[in-house]
């Protein structure tokens, strides 16, 4: 039984209390171990606080301290037999292992597998910024070199900076100090299956076919599609998709910024310039970015002095990239690709169109997580930060199990609502 000395208000009544063990019977806590030290608040107790701080909104950690302190009918139903300390959650949220919250959110996805609520026919990823509280990203306070990327933030040594777009159709960027969350989601449930935090500088490209392993090792996936906007649109990944999860790749076309992506080839291979000159040859190199070998050419008239004397010293075309640099006008051509699967995609079908439209549903799923104040973190450090993110994804994983484990399926994805009265 619950405290009885308690004035219940609508945050301590007991319909309140009773959904909120309904979430936390649904969460598979393991219990840490330790050797030394004092003795540490229980992980489970811990884990079920804060995902009460993500269901009731609460900003920071000072916010939670506070409320379990007012009501201690919460706390006890968390787990608590005493008052933790804010310092006491950000020193489990530092020193705890990602593996620990990995295993909760592998149970929890296992499970709706299992019940059918995670169908995981459509695959859509995408990621979203997650701002650090240092003083960088503040911008009512003067910082010299504020987002000069040579400077880490003192407060935060594993922040990096990175960039969203704020008004995709005046392509406005805005630059920020902090970490970036990565999910693959199920597109038709709305449900996260696999999210990892990393310094915002780590290009998403990097991580998605890591997380498509896992996903299909660890629940045994096999979708029909894989969506993703045009950062994805890369040879590996297409590759991947196609091969080894024999999945539709349904990413949008990336031009990269290039007028002409058709290079004009002489008889013999040879890249033609403007001025209708084959370009030289300046031997093949190993391209690490994007994993692939290239061979270069660059301006006839910089690289041979004999063809100079021929034709004269300058550009014909007057180009800009003639006086830029050493090398002139510079084409590098693809090596051992097989462009197959790319060119069987059809983008203007409608049926490529109607599946790209999911790809919404990860988009949606950030805006949700607006709620939990994901993006604005108020821990510092990568571990930290990693760990909180894991607990949002958490929070809604936990909380579509218990609306259908409590006859309400309509309200699985009722994350600000769940708990109301």
């Amino acid at each position: 039984m619950y405290q009885t000395n308690l004035i219940f208000t609508k945050e301590t009544n007991l319909t309140y209390l009773r959904k909120l063990e309904i979430v936390f019977a649904c969460l598979d806590i393991p219990e840490k171990a330790y050797s030394t030290g004092r003795p540490p608040y229980p992980a489970r107790a811990m884990v079920n606080a804060l995902v009460f701080k993500n269901l009731r909104g609460l900003s920071n950690l000072t916010n939670l301290a506070e409320e379990l302190k007012c009501y201690p009918a919460l706390a006890q139903v968390c787990g608590f037999n005493s008052f933790p300390t804010k310092e006491r959650f950000s020193h489990f949220l530092k020193y705890t292992p990602e593996g620990f919250f990995q295993n909760i959110k592998e149970n929890l996805v296992k499970e709706l597998l299992h019940i059918g609520e995670i169908k995981a026919k459509y695959l859509s990823t995408d990621s979203c910024p997650v701002k650090s509280p240092v003083r960088e990203n503040n911008l009512k306070i003067n910082v010299k070199d504020r987002f000069a990327k040579n400077k880490i933030p003192r407060t935060d040594k594993d922040a990096r900076l990175g960039a969203y777009v704020v008004y995709p159709s005046n392509r406005k960027v805005q630059f920020f100090w902090g970490y970036r969350n990565h999910i693959i989601n199920d597109a038709v449930s709305e449900l996260p299956l696999v999210e990892i935090t990393k310094p915002a500088n780590i290009h998403e490209t990097t991580l998605l076919i890591p997380q498509l392993g896992y996903l299909k090792k660890t629940f045994k996936l096999s979708p029909e599609a894989v969506i993703a906007d045009s950062g994805f649109d890369s040879a590996s990944i297409i590759d991947y998709v196609a091969k080894n999860l024999k999945a539709k790749p349904v990413i949008a076309r990336n031009p990269r910024g290039a007028k002409n992506l058709k290079v004009k080839l002489s008889s013999k291979g040879i890249p033609i310039c403007l001025a209708g000159f084959e370009m030289a040859n300046q031997g093949k190199f190993y391209d690490k970015e994007q994993n692939r070998i290239r061979h270069k050419f660059i301006c006839p008239v910089k690289a041979r002095k004999s063809f100079a004397r021929k034709v004269g010293w300058f550009c014909p075309w007057n180009h800009p990239k003639f006086y830029s640099n050493r090398f002139g006008c510079v084409t590098n051509i693809r090596l051992k690709t097989n462009t197959s699967i790319r060119d069987n995609i059809d983008y203007g079908s409608q049926s490529f169109k109607k599946l790209y439209a999911l790809r919404t549903s990860s988009e949606r799923i950030f805006s949700r997580l607006l709620v939990f104040c994901m993006q604005r973190s108020s821990v510092k450090g990568l571990q930290a930060t990693a760990n909180l993110c894991s607990l949002a994804h958490i929070s809604v994983l936990a909380v579509a199990l218990a609306a259908v484990k409590s006859g309400n399926k309509h309200k699985l994805r009722f994350i600000k609502s769940f708990l109301s009265i």
